[in-house]
């Protein structure tokens, strides 16, 4: 009686992830699908102007989400060498003392909230306001600093964990080749947990590209228009969505934030079918197999 209490149970729970996805993706589809469309875009504006910021675009999402795409390759061009630097070094090199404190301040870091990590960059800006750069402001590279700062830790511990986890087979060929520990972890250890890397990459821009609190207080704002620049404010996705679905005028307004939600779901979408076509390639050249 309890086995079959507990597979009800099993079976129950399990099947809560896949209803709650699919309810929410029903929801989003269903009010954000129709207007899908340049319209949704680029407003009244000309797509191909609008596109080069050669005419401004007020009644669509293009600004936020080419803030939205700036920012993120900001954030990973700031975080995914030290992240997955970090985690090699912790699984390959380190000492147990170094792995011991190291981690824990990994684990301390990953326990940030992300407005912590938002007031942070702010109090930043202050500081740099009163010793070096009275002209400093919030803006896109405070942001895109403050999003690196908050990824760091699942690039670290997914790197970590991927490379500690293969067969230590794979390093006993490599010393038996004669490679060096630097060479093995690069021919042989990182080709082989690339699928799972790549996971922890892709969980990074996701928790990236989906954050609100951090860009609200470091440089986010309603209708900045295409990013200016590293030291200008800009426009992003979640804020957009956090903006329109509190301050909304009218029914046009909601329908258009519904349709920044469904847009932001397929980037995650594109990213992850990405991040698998990558992860086939580097698993075909690791394996000598052509493509």
């Amino acid at each position: 009686m309890r086995s079959r209490a507990l597979l009800v149970l099993s079976w129950g729970a399990a099947l809560i992830v896949p209803a709650s996805v699919g309810a929410m993706l029903w929801r989003l589809c269903a009010r954000g699908g129709p207007t899908l469309g340049l319209e949704l875009f680029f407003g009244d504006a000309p797509p191909l102007q609008a596109m080069f910021g050669r005419f401004p675009v007020w009644d669509g999402i293009w600004p936020a989400a080419a803030g939205t795409l700036s920012l993120l390759a900001l954030t990973m061009a700031m975080a995914l060498l030290p992240g997955v630097g970090c985690g090699v070094y912790l699984a390959c090199f380190a000492a147990p003392r170094a792995k011991r404190w190291l981690g824990l301040a990994v684990d301390l870091l990953a326990g940030v909230p992300s407005i912590v990590m938002g007031l942070f960059g702010f109090m930043l800006i202050l500081a740099l306001r009163r010793l070096f750069a009275p002209a400093a402001t919030t803006c896109l590279l405070l942001s895109a600093f403050c999003l690196a700062l908050l990824v760091l830790p699942p690039l670290i511990i997914t790197t970590r964990t991927v490379l500690e986890s293969l067969p230590g087979e794979l390093r006993l060929t490599g010393e038996a080749l004669g490679l060096t520990p630097w060479q093995t972890a690069r021919h042989l250890l990182l080709p082989a947990g690339g699928r799972d890397v790549l996971g922890g990459v892709m969980l990074a821009l996701g928790r990236a590209a989906e954050d609100t609190a951090v860009i609200m207080v470091t440089g986010a704002v309603a209708n900045a228009g295409l990013p200016a620049g590293l030291t200008a404010k800009y426009e992003a996705l979640p804020f957009f969505i956090f903006y329109i679905s509190a301050q909304y005028a009218d029914q046009g307004d909601l329908r258009r934030g519904f349709g920044a939600a469904l847009v932001l779901l397929i980037l995650s979408g594109a990213l992850l079918l990405c991040a698998h076509a990558l992860q086939r390639s580097l698993e075909r050249k690791w394996k000598g197999e052509r493509p």
